[in-house]
């Protein structure tokens, strides 16, 4: 949709009400309401044509940063969610922790699918060479599409002061990237960080591979991040990569689960290289983790997930 507004109460205003029509006329058998500020739209076109209408919240809305300080806008959004919620009949979350705030709130049963890869074939990669890995240094690697503020990134970089014979690799992008270029010339860590651009799917999972230790080091700023479940976890262990991450609930409980890494204590970027030396240096424990990051994707994986899916969209057509 071309929209005149880009952003604030003007712009979900204008994308509601577009939304709105252009559902009311579009053939359809199921509607499918992507997170809360579609829930609106696609709530009156169900009672209007009498469709069936599935929720699938991918966090818990009304906690989400960009929502922080700013009292009138969450008020709308959770007095939109309090009276289209409780009427729903089906609803999708992406895990337990955030389907139980719902559950409190709403004496709602929601599903769990959680956002997990699909099994793949991981024989035919290209080598460090050919991707410019140093072959002579282990790598650490921080990946994602939402590399930004209180995910960790400049704790990581900071760490590698202090870390030996290796080189973080930050592949994806974020609002702290060009912050965290200026630590790192400030810093003369040029030769410890290496910085990647964004890489579609299949060709990040080439670099994903060869990484001795995949960091997911998101704070516990706000809700959404205590509960969160970030897709880098599942990407590093699919990669058979032993995983240091921070102690947030749902990663912690996958972690702990299948042995497949180890977490910090606290942000402190001398602990952080701590923890990674002395990952780095226990060869068998790597290597133990390695093989349990194989188990872990024969369980952790879509062809497991989707069924959730599938039954729930089965019931409607």
């Amino acid at each position: 949709m071309f929209l005149l507004f880009e952003k604030g109460f003007l712009f979900y205003a204008e994308y509601n009400f577009r939304l709105f029509f252009f559902l009311l006329f579009r053939k359809c058998d199921l509607l499918l309401a992507n997170d809360l500020d579609t829930l609106l739209p696609n709530y009156l076109v169900k009672k209007l044509r009498k469709k069936s209408l599935v929720y699938d919240s991918h966090e818990y809305f009304t906690g989400v940063p960009e929502l922080e300080g700013r009292k009138f806008a969450r008020n709308i959004w959770k007095h939109i969610e309090r009276w289209i919620f409780p009427k729903l009949t089906d609803i999708i979350t992406v895990n337990d922790s955030i389907a139980k705030l719902y559950k409190d709130e709403y004496d709602k049963e929601l599903t769990v699918v959680r956002n997990i890869p699909a099994l793949q074939n991981l024989k035919e990669f290209q080598s460090k060479k050919e991707l410019g890995i140093d072959a002579g240094k282990n790598m650490i690697l921080l990946q994602g599409s939402g590399i930004n503020i209180d995910r960790g990134a400049e704790e990581a970089v900071m760490a590698m002061q202090y870390v030996t014979n290796a080189i973080l690799y930050i592949i994806g992008d974020g609002d702290v990237i060009d912050i965290l270029k200026k630590m790192v010339k400030k810093n003369g860590l040029e030769q410890k960080v290496v910085f990647i651009p964004k890489q579609p799917m299949d060709k990040l999972l080439r670099y994903t591979v060869h990484a001795d230790i995949g960091l997911t080091l998101d704070k516990d700023t706000n809700i959404n991040y205590r509960y969160s479940l970030p897709n880098k976890l599942f990407d590093y262990i699919h990669a058979g990569v032993p995983v240091l991450a921070s102690s947030l609930v749902e990663v912690r409980k996958i972690i702990q689960q299948y042995k497949v890494g180890e977490i910090i204590e606290n942000h402190n970027p001398e602990h952080i290289a701590a923890k990674i030396n002395t990952m780095l240096i226990d060869k068998y424990g790597l290597q133990i983790m390695k093989e349990n990051c194989k188990f872990a994707a024969q369980k952790l994986n879509w062809e497991t997930e989707e069924t959730k899916l599938t039954d729930i969209l089965k019931k409607y057509v």
